[in-house]
């Protein structure tokens, strides 16, 4: 795999972690609007596993954040170390021809 065709694969990971983490944080407040609602209906079984679903989604979406982190500093540092904007001038010259 060329340099400029793994740099636009990376980046297209990092947007992939970003849509997953902000998934994640869509499913913490919904957790949190269940848990709150529950309050006035009391439902037992909700007040015992809500808590752990939200503790085993809230680990989950830090996880990801610290994937997407490392990884979006990664993808950084490959793009400098390759020259990325130059490959692209580059390539779209090419395709120019």
């Amino acid at each position: 795999m060329d340099k400029l065709k793994k740099f636009d694969l990376m980046e297209k990971i990092s947007r992939e972690l970003e849509d997953i983490r902000n998934s994640q944080q869509a499913v913490l407040e919904k957790i949190a609007k269940v848990e709150i609602d529950n309050i006035e209906l009391g439902d037992k079984t909700i007040e015992k596993k809500i808590p752990e679903i939200y503790q085993r989604t809230a680990d989950n979406s830090e996880a990801i954040r610290e994937i997407l982190e490392a990884f979006q500093t990664k993808t950084e540092d490959f793009g400098e170390k390759n020259n990325i904007d130059k490959l692209r001038e580059q390539n779209e010259i090419d395709n120019m021809k």
